[in-house]
């Protein structure tokens, strides 16, 4: 078994977190348990789920079942729009949900700006952190705006945010925001559901260069952009492969050939974040 290489954490030098992380949606019930369990046999020692997911007690129950210290896998959720102001007790039924005493990492799930109740959700989560129940707190799907208010308001940076990144959609101006403040970009969707992406010249090259395949060089492509993806697969040679992309060193010409394959209409469906709404 090889262990998911590591990145220290700009927000907290001392902590270091996988370069590569395990996505749970859609997996559920017991099957969902054994595709979860497989990716940590296999070396994954992050697990991305949410509320939304409907799979925390899956997840919790896959780390029991792993025999892998709880202390050496980090679990992160995600509160959705419809508990922003009660962000607190999001997580603590969380907790409940997964019969945990902490969880390495809660994020907001979408900002849901027409609502604007972000901010409070925000706020909520600094007081889970101070009270224990959480050690790391951060964001998905914001953008710079929705970032600089919830730190002026409060100081506290968030330690990721997780947005739709793949090659159709490099994210290249919002990563960088990301990288400015210090904040590490987890990778929603990182492949682009394959297909068509998985015969552009740009990665089939890379693919036939490195002895790869093609889904293992977007991967690496990731890791090369100092972003995290959040692969899922419940096939456990796929979840092989998929690690394995997290050693891989792509030259920064095919970097750049696969950044360049971004498009002006690259998201996968219309989830802009200054209009999407999910409760």
């Amino acid at each position: 078994m090889s262990v998911a290489p590591t990145r220290t954490l700009s927000t907290d030098p001392g902590t270091e977190v996988p370069v590569i992380g395990f996505g749970t949606y859609p997996l559920r019930g017991s099957e969902g348990v054994a595709a979860i369990a497989s990716a940590l046999e296999v070396g994954y020692r992050f697990v991305d789920t949410a509320v939304n997911y409907r799979n925390e007690r899956e997840v919790a129950e896959a780390v029991k079942a792993s025999g892998i210290p709880r202390e050496d896998v980090w679990l992160q959720t995600k509160v959705p729009g419809r508990d922003h102001t009660g962000a607190r007790r999001c997580v603590e039924t969380s907790l409940q949900v997964m019969d945990l005493d902490y969880l390495d990492s809660v994020v907001i799930h979408w900002p849901n700006p027409s609502r604007d109740e972000y901010l409070t959700a925000w706020e909520q989560l600094v007081e889970a952190r101070e009270a224990g129940l959480v050690r790391h707190i951060g964001v998905s799907n914001f953008t710079a705006a929705h970032l600089d208010r919830v730190v002026e308001a409060t100081g506290v940076t968030p330690f990721a945010n997780q947005v739709e990144l793949h090659p159709y959609f490099p994210q290249e101006r919002m990563r960088a925001v990301d990288s400015e403040r210090g904040i590490l970009t987890q990778s929603w969707s990182p492949i682009a559901r394959g297909g068509d992406l998985f015969e552009e010249q740009a990665v089939v090259a890379a693919a036939e260069a490195h002895d790869l395949t093609p889904g293992q060089v977007v991967l690496a492509w990731h890791v090369a952009l100092g972003a995290m993806p959040l692969p899922k697969s419940a096939d456990a040679q796929r979840q092989r492969d998929n690690l394995a992309a997290a050693s891989v060193q792509l030259g920064e010409d095919e970097v750049a050939a696969i950044t360049a394959l971004g498009r002006a209409d690259g998201r996968l469906f219309d989830a802009d974040p200054d209009h999407h709404e999910e409760l």
